[in-house]
C-alpha cells in the first residue's frame, strides 16, 4: 500500500499542453497531450526496447528513452518549450513525492542493473541532461493504474478506483488522508497504489494455490514475489493452462495420454489461446485449430475438456480479482461512513478488454461480494498516456490553487496591518 502523492482527481477545469512517457513493457510510448475545454488531442509515437536492453545497464535503458523522447520533441516542434511531463512507470515503486519514486524491484521481464533502489525520475532527468539538446518541465511520476483512474476520472468524476488486469495486475484508490500513515496531514484524500499483485508474497494465499501456481512461480524470473499476479494475470494464465493439460494427459484424461513436443515447451500456450478457445461462436473451431497447431492428436471430447480447463482458469482469475476489488470498494464505503457507495472503477488491460467473458464474470462477482456498493466500470482510453498527462494537469491545477490561496492570505494580512 504505497502513497502516490496524487491528491485529487480531475474536476474538468484542467487545461494546457503536456508530455507523457509510458514505460511498462517491451515497447514504450511518448505522447504530446493537449487538454482543452472541448476535450483532449494527442500525438504519440511507439518505441521498441530491444530484449538485451531489458536486461542490461539501467543507464543504457534511460539513455534510449531520452533519445526517443528527444526525437519526438523535435518532430512535434516543441524543442523551445519545457513542457510538464507525466511519467508512467509500471513497476513497483515507493513514491516519496510526486516527482520522486524509488524502484522497489523489476517485474515483467526487466532486470536492468543499477536501477532498483534508485529514483527513476532522477535517472530520467539525468539521461535528458546528458543529451544537452532539449529540456523538460516538472515531472509527475505516475503508476499505470493511477493513470487509468485519472483518464477515466476526466470523463466520470465518480471514478476513484483504477484497476489493470492485463500482462500484470494492480489497483489504486482514493484513501482518506487520515489513514495514510507515511504522509503528514489528515485533511483530504490521496491516491494509494495497492500493488496488489504482491498479495500472497507472505504466504496468505498458500491455502488456495495449486501445484500449477507453485510451478509457474518457481520457473518465473522473480520467484517468490507477485504471487497474486501469477494467479490471475495475462502473463501467466496460459502457462497455468498448459501445465494443467500436461497433467491431464499424463493421467490419461486427455489426448489418449500423449502430448507433443510443442506443448511440453514452456510458454507455448499463450493466454490469447484461452480467449480464442472461449469465444462463444467460434471457440470450438478455434480450439481444434490450436490443438492441431500444437501438434496434438485430439477428439471431440478433448476439445470440450480443453475449453472447460480454459474457462475454469479464467473464471478463477476473474473471481479472485473481484474479491480484491470488492474489498477495496467496501473499504472506501466504510472509510466515509456510508451505508451505500456509488463509485466508478476505471479499468484497463488486455485480459479485461479482450477475453470474451472475463469482464462479465468479474462484474457479476464483485457486485455479489460488495452488495452495499453500486459499482460501475469504465474502460480507460489510454490511461497510461492521457492519464499520465491528467496527473500532471491536476498537479499543476492544485499548485496554482495553492499559490492563489497563499496570495489571498497575504493580501488579507496586509489589509489587517493597515487597519491596525
Amino acid at each position: 500500500m504505497l502513497p502516490t502523492f496524487v491528491r485529487a482527481t480531475p474536476d474538468g477545469s484542467e487545461r494546457g499542453q503536456f508530455l507523457a512517457l509510458d514505460l511498462g513493457g517491451t515497447n514504450f510510448r511518448v505522447l504530446h497531450v493537449r487538454v482543452q475545454k472541448d476535450g483532449q488531442e494527442t500525438d504519440s509515437k511507439i518505441c521498441a526496447i530491444p530484449q538485451e536492453m531489458m536486461q542490461g545497464p539501467g543507464e543504457q535503458l534511460f539513455d534510449h528513452i531520452a533519445a526517443c523522447l528527444g526525437d519526438f520533441i523535435m518532430a512535434q516542434n516543441l524543442k523551445e518549450q519545457s513542457l510538464p511531463l507525466g511519467f508512467t512507470f509500471s513497476f513497483p515503486c515507493e513514491q516519496k513525492e510526486i516527482d520522486k519514486s524509488i524502484l522497489i524491484r523489476w517485474t515483467k521481464g526487466f532486470n536492468c542493473s543499477g536501477v532498483e533502489g534508485q529514483d527513476v525520475v532522477k535517472l530520467l532527468k539525468e539521461a535528458v541532461h546528458r543529451r544537452r539538446d532539449y529540456d523538460i518541465g516538472p515531472v509527475a511520476m505516475v503508476n499505470d493504474t493511477v493513470g487509468t483512474m485519472m483518464s477515466c476520472g476526466y470523463k466520470d468524476q465518480r471514478c476513484e478506483i483504477g484497476m489493470i488486469i492485463g500482462t500484470g495486475t494492480n489497483a489504486c484508490y482514493m484513501e482518506e488522508m487520515r489513514n495514510v500513515q507515511r504522509v503528514e496531514g489528515n485533511d483530504g484524500r490521496m491516491c494509494i497504489n495497492t500493488e496488489w499483485g504482491g498479495f500472497g508474497d507472505d504466504g496468505y494465499l498458500d491455502d488456495i494455490r495449486t501445484e500449477f501456481d507453485v510451478e509457474v512461480d518457481r520457473t518465473s524470473i522473480n520467484a517468490g514475489v507477485h504471487i497474486f499476479e501469477k494467479m490471475i494475470s495475462g502473463m501467466y494464465l496460459g502457462e497455468i493452462v498448459r501445465l494443467l493439460l500436461l497433467r491431464l494427459a499424463a493421467d490419461g484424461l486427455l489426448f489418449d495420454g500423449r502430448t507433443s513436443e510443442v506443448l511440453r515447451r514452456p510458454s507455448s500456450f499463450p493466454t490469447k489461446f484461452m480467449s480464442d478457445m472461449e469465444e462463444k461462436d467460434t471457440g470450438q473451431e478455434n480450439t481444434q485449430n490450436i490443438l492441431t497447431e500444437l501438434g496434438l492428436n485430439w477428439d471431440p471430447v478433448d476439445v470440450r475438456v480443453v475449453r472447460l480447463v480454459c474457462a475454469t482458469v479464467s473464471s478463477r482469475s476473474a473471481h479472485l480479482c473481484a474479491a480484491a476489488l470488492a474489498t477495496v470498494a467496501d473499504r472506501i464505503r466504510a472509510n466515509r461512513g456510508l451505508d451505500h457507495l456509488k463509485i466508478t472503477v476505471g479499468v484497463d488491460g488486455t485480459v479485461y478488454r479482450k477475453h470474451p467473458t472475463f469482464s462479465q464474470r468479474l462484474q457479476a462477482m464483485v457486485r455479489l461480494l460488495a452488495p452495499q456498493c453500486d459499482i460501475s466500470f469504465l474502460v480507460s482510453e489510454d490511461g497510461s498516456g492521457k492519464g499520465a498527462a491528467m496527473v500532471t494537469a491536476v498537479s499543476q491545477r492544485l499548485a496554482l490553487q495553492s499559490r492563489l490561496l497563499e496570495d489571498s492570505d497575504s493580501d488579507e494580512e496586509q489589509q489587517q496591518k493597515l487597519y491596525h
